[in-house]
């Protein structure tokens, strides 16, 4: 029998924090402050109109935009109906995302223009076919749990390019998908899409099959099409992530404080606006937020302040109890390499340690420009390796097993012992990529490198016969949608499509 002290006190899991909770509270007063005295510029009538309807101070108006502040009794009123829990589902009905307070889940990010060949080694422009490739890695992991593009389609119109990146995503997996939608338009043809796939509209409101990524534009602002998706998800019923990516030092105050308490004004006002449109409409905020490098100008993506803020504002949406939307498994190196594992390790880390929701950017070079298939299969196993920490030590009786020393005893060993066979497997983390041979039989392995036993394994799951995940019937229908709109953008650039 476990026999406890008094007062026993038991750590599940590792624990991380970065703010006290005097120090979240300080944060959201301020998002509040700022939300009510400094206000936001929203650039369409609609949106603006509904705010004002709600009890918005509305003023220092232009012909296309508006300064609008809300007082802080209707930040209370709409947190009293956001859903503490958002719920996506796969359009198999068997993979599910449980968003709520310190549920994990891991995913790809979305939309970068460039990607690396695993064939070539080439950096080239993304097409239809890489994002297809990426969603057949996403089905095939074991610790990817949702799924957004990693390519921007480009061999399709400008204006298209999201419809097709959707239908790449539906040949590729069946996991939860998060989109990104150029326009309006595009929306309301990616979710007819969707209603096709899961089977029409009460089949949707059992579980939508994908959320949408939605980003106001920092500092304060937002825009026309960002207002117009906002309202579209709200009326039908569309999880969608608003996400702020304020640049500390460039689009947000260069103090990470400051950085948070701005990022959270603009979280707050999509919360506002979406619970005045519908209340109880599913919404994950986020805070895609980091530092320019004063050096370099770009947006890091590896840098040690991006895991910060991250961490931190995964805090807030705890304390407040909504949803939050994180980052991992990115770097800002130009190749799947050293510093590409080492910062997807670290951000990854501390991703999981402060438990985010919906944790995104899985596979990201460059700043978001470049994606790499093999880091999206190297920061897998990374999840993996992070998921065994978060399990931390157990100590009951069993694990301290003085039983099984006392059977051993002194000068004996443990390999032909019961205990070790019933518990090595689940006890010890045993890696698929990491290696550990000795230095003889890594050579006579191949003598691979890391790098080369990532791309190994791209390729196998490439290469690999899988059954299609929807019928030829089904793939055509949503087609057509793709090629409709192509037909209604004809006027724009558009490359020869080689659709594999």
């Amino acid at each position: 029998m476990q026999v406890r002290k008094t007062n026993y006190t038991v750590n599940a899991t590792p624990l991380f924090e970065v703010l006290t909770e005097e120090e979240i509270e300080a944060i959201y007063f301020s998002a509040l402050t700022v939300l009510y005295e400094t206000g936001v510029r929203v650039y369409e009538e609609e949106g603006i109109e509904l705010a004002h309807s709600g009890g918005a101070i509305v003023g220092d108006r232009d012909e296309k935009s508006a300064l609008v502040k809300i007082p802080p009794w209707m930040v209370d009123k709409a947190l009293a109906t956001l859903p503490r829990k958002v719920v996506v589902i796969g359009p198999d009905r068997k993979h599910k995302m449980e968003l709520y307070k310190n549920q994990a889940y891991f995913g790809a990010g979305s939309d970068t223009p460039f990607t690396i060949d695993p064939y070539t080694g080439e950096h080239r422009r993304a097409t239809y076919r890489d994002v297809k490739h990426f969603a057949k890695l996403a089905q095939a992991l074991p610790n990817i749990d949702f799924h957004m593009s990693l390519g921007i389609v480009q061999d399709v119109a400008v204006g298209t390019y999201d419809r097709w990146q959707y239908l790449a995503m539906l040949e590729g997996t069946n996991k939860p998908i998060n989109i990104t939608a150029v326009d309006l338009e595009g929306l309301r043809d990616q979710y007819e899409m969707a209603l096709i796939r899961v089977g029409g509209q009460e089949e949707w409101r059992k579980g939508p099959i994908f959320s949408l990524y939605i980003e106001p534009v920092s500092p304060l602002s937002h825009s026309e099409e960002v207002i117009q998706k906002l309202l579209f998800a709200s009326d039908h019923e569309i999880p969608f992530v608003y996400t702020p990516c304020p640049l500390a030092g460039a689009t947000s105050p260069c103090t990470l404080a400051g950085t948070a308490v701005q990022a959270l004004t603009e979280s707050l006002f999509g919360i506002v606006l979406s619970q005045l449109r519908k209340p109880g409409a599913p919404l994950i905020i986020g805070g895609l937020m980091s530092n320019m490098d004063m050096q370099t100008t770009v947006y890091c993506y590896g840098s040690p302040e991006m895991a910060l803020l991250s961490a931190a504002y995964t805090q807030i949406t705890k304390w407040l109890g909504v949803p939050e939307y994180e980052t991992c498994g990115c770097s800002d190196a130009k190749l799947f390499d050293e510093q590409a594992a080492m910062e997807a390790t670290i951000n990854t880390a501390t991703a999981a340690l402060i438990g985010g929701n919906m944790i995104h950017d899985v596979g990201y070079l460059e700043q978001g420009l470049t994606s790499a298939m093999e880091m999206m299969v190297a920061t897998d196993e990374i999840i993996d390796r992070v998921k065994r920490i978060l399990r931390g030590i157990p100590v009951t009786d069993g694990t301290k097993a003085l039983d099984v020393m006392d059977e051993v005893g002194p000068g004996g060993h443990y390999l032909d012992h019961d205990h070790t066979y019933s518990r090595f497997k689940t006890e010890i983390w045993r890696p698929t990529l990491t290696d550990r041979q000795n230095w003889e039989n890594w050579e006579k392995a191949g003598s691979k490198t890391y790098r080369q036993r990532c791309n190994d394994k791209v390729i196998q799951i490439l290469e690999a016969e899988t059954e299609p995940l929807m019928d030829e019937a089904m793939y055509k229908e949503l087609r057509r949608i793709c090629e409709l709109a192509d037909e209604r953008h004809k006027h724009e650039e558009l490359d020869v499509q080689l659709f594999v």
